[in-house]
């Protein structure tokens, strides 16, 4: 950590950039040229108020906008991490993303918050195309890349069309992995926004209050039922939703 300090050894309080820019500057010029890799833990804002003598304002100002940019990950009593490149999803195909981050070289893990049976409220219902109060298969998980959790996951499940869903130990595979070795839908919907998730969700993803994050909300249907309604919920500088296509039998509209 001392030799990470040193880095901040040309900090100059008397020039006219403002000190929290500086800082923000070496730290972004060290992970651009890949001397601090993805995965490195910076040092405390307790350690830079310390050895720069500045305030925990500008300290904090500095990592706030570092974060904000996708460059390092504030993880809520742990510390400040370089970022990996934000994870790329895929909006045109169900992919298992404990296949996606294994192609990365990286460890993937989840953990299940809940698997049970829920009456369908009427939002829910008509998302499912189902009767009000009826029963579905729910799940709730958090999927993490090595350590770091990169999605939520809120799922309900038609058990007419998936009935032993709920009997899967979870922990060992994705639902994912498990739904497409059941069918292969005929139709898919993808809804995509920006939101602030509640408390819980922004503890469990280990973000700060009020950071944005991306939604992505999937319907997949076969023999025109609705198998399952999923919203997949990522942290803003942690990930990216994309899409590549053929357009050869695209044709725009008049």
């Amino acid at each position: 950590m001392e030799a990470i300090l040193s880095s901040f050894d040309d900090i100059d309080k008397s020039a006219p950039l403002p000190i929290y820019q500086q800082i923000k500057t070496t730290i972004e010029e060290k992970i651009s040229s890949g001397e601090w890799a993805a995965g490195q833990k910076l040092p405390s804002e307790n350690d830079l108020v310390a050895a720069l003598d500045v305030s925990r304002m500008t300290i904090n100002r500095a990592l706030r906008e570092l974060t904000q940019q996708g460059m390092i990950n504030r993880v809520p009593g742990l510390g400040s991490f370089v970022a990996d490149r934000p994870r790329h999803a895929s909006l045109i195909e169900l992919q298992d993303i404990a296949l996606e981050i294994a192609a990365r070289g990286k460890q993937h893990s989840s953990r299940i918050i809940a698997l049970d049976k829920r009456l369908a409220s009427d939002e829910i219902a008509v998302q499912m195309q189902m009767p009000k109060s009826s029963e579905l298969y729910f799940l709730s998980a958090v999927h993490y890349q090595d350590d770091l959790p990169i999605q939520f996951e809120e799922r309900y499940v038609n058990p007419q069309l998936v009935p032993e869903f709920i009997q899967q130990d979870l922990r060992r595979g994705t639902s994912t992995a498990y739904l497409l070795q059941q069918f292969r839908p005929d139709e898919m919907e993808h809804i995509v926004g920006a939101v602030i998730p509640d408390l819980q969700i922004q503890n469990l993803l280990r973000i700060e209050r009020n950071q944005p994050c991306l939604q992505l909300s999937r319907r997949t249907w076969i023999n025109q039922q609705v198998v399952t309604r999923v919203t997949l919920t990522y942290p803003g500088n942690r990930y990216q939703l994309g899409a590549r296509y053929a357009t050869k039998d695209y044709h725009s509209r008049p």
